[in-house]
């Protein structure tokens, strides 16, 4: 079975009656199409966004398909810590908590219908954040970068992320992630050398600060060490996780649902707050366009291969 994305997988769901009622009869793992090997749930960074990867996991979850391998990058990457962190019946209620959490301020107690208003409740609610951080997630630095000397911890961030280390500490337990019961990677950059890093719970042992490195984004959040280096968010290089997923020379059928935050097409902008929303979506969507292009180009040569060890049936 080739890649698929989630659109064109989710035609071939079972219901949720099916779910409920043949659970038992299928795959332990849960349900999976005929000589599928492996479900992967690949998700974006995007911010605010992230929240509709977990409603797509509530929508597999239902279904009674489970991932056996979950890859993120930034939000994608607290998403897929929660899901991997967590056993089937506790990720649900899990994901709810965290975005209730950083959700959980609230703008204005009624919102009148219209663009206009709907728009203004929006700045009002980014500059709250601007001032105040999220719950949960991030808060301000005292004092600001701004003033504080060269190679202070404060200097090189606008807000703290340890409310973040203290909601992956009570939502995840990375004991179960490290148990290797679900493959778990997240994309990062490493500061120094520019070069993209994903830390895999295959090669290593993983912990709070590899999440948070993986959604490190600057100059908003801090650099994260691990070990000798420093990570920032991986989407400053690539914001979908699915090269690391087909790079594995393991010739293992999988399904992935890669769960796209940001599109390639869009309308014409009309103000300034469309021209920044529309660059962001052209910026953040082109590397995943780029990847399933190139993997269709190389998928015919790896069809041709017996066995990594043995000779191939073509020149590839």
């Amino acid at each position: 079975m080739d890649a698929k994305t989630a659109d064109s997988a989710t035609q071939d769901l079972p219901s949720r009656d099916f779910a409920a009622k043949d659970f038992a009869t299928q795959d332990p793992r849960g349900w999976r199409p005929e000589r599928c090997d492996r479900i992967a749930l690949v998700l974006q960074g995007g911010g605010a966004l992230g929240a509709y990867q977990a409603g797509v996991y509530e929508a597999l979850h239902e279904a009674g398909v489970e991932p056996d391998y979950v890859s993120g990058v930034s939000i994608g990457a607290i998403n897929s810590a929660i899901i991997a962190g967590n056993s089937k019946k506790r990720r649900l209620q899990c994901l709810r908590t965290f975005w209730e959490r950083i959700t959980e301020r609230k703008v204005w107690t009624y919102t009148p219908d219209g663009d206009i208003f709907r728009k203004a409740r929006n700045a009002t609610s980014s500059w709250m954040t601007l001032m105040q951080g999220q719950p949960g997630f991030f808060k301000p630095r005292y004092p600001s970068p701004w003033m504080s000397l060269a190679g202070a911890s404060t200097a090189t961030s606008y807000y703290d992320n340890e409310p973040l280390r203290e909601t992956l500490e009570e939502l995840v337990d990375f004991s179960l992630i490290n148990e290797k019961t679900v493959r778990f990677s997240v994309g990062a950059v490493n500061v120094l050398s520019g070069n993209f890093i994903y830390f895999d719970n295959a090669i290593e042992t993983i912990g709070p600060e590899h999440v948070m490195a993986s959604g490190a984004l600057p100059p908003a959040l801090p650099m994260v060490k691990i070990g000798t280096d420093h990570f920032w968010d991986g989407g400053i290089v690539s914001n979908t996780p699915l090269q690391h997923l087909l790079d594995e020379d393991d010739h293992i059928n999988t399904l992935i649902f890669q769960v796209d935050l940001f599109s390639a097409r869009g309308d014409l902008p009309r103000d300034m707050q469309d021209v920044m929303a529309r660059h962001k979506d052209i910026m953040y969507s082109s590397r995943t366009r780029y990847n399933t292009d190139v993997y269709h180009r190389i998928q015919p040569g790896r069809r041709g291969c017996i066995t990594p060890s043995t000779k191939c049936r073509r020149n590839c």
